[in-house]
């Protein structure tokens, strides 16, 4: 089974920047989905995004409205999520987490990491 290795967070002022990062460690990220979650202080982890390794393609969450990309290193066997134009509301600790492709079971979790936006 695939494990999840997370980084990239960590401060930023609104409008800034931020990469997060998901490594598979363990076996490789062929056959998976892999997705990006965050949860926000008193709130339920919500979807992000999520790309199909296989096919690339990728899926969003309404509210990403463009300012969020997800993406594959197939060399690396990593994920990344491209975060831009952030604001304080996108503070929280975000997961990354694995799915086999065309299942509905989120069954790997990484160990997640903070992103805090300052106003």
């Amino acid at each position: 089974q695939v494990q999840l290795v997370e980084s990239g967070g960590g401060l930023m002022q609104a409008g800034g920047s931020l990469r997060l990062s998901c490594a598979a460690s363990g076996r490789t990220f062929s056959g998976y989905t892999v997705g990006w979650f965050r949860q926000a202080p008193g709130k339920e982890r919500e979807f992000v995004a999520r790309i199909t390794w296989t096919t690339g393609i990728p899926y969003y969450a309404d509210w990403v409205k463009g300012r969020f990309t997800i993406s594959r290193d197939s060399a690396k066997n990593t994920v990344y999520l491209q975060m831009n134009s952030l604001k304080p509301e996108d503070t929280g600790v975000y997961y990354c987490a694995a799915r086999l492709a065309y299942t509905a079971n989120w069954s790997t979790w990484g160990q997640g990491t903070q992103v805090t936006v300052s106003s």
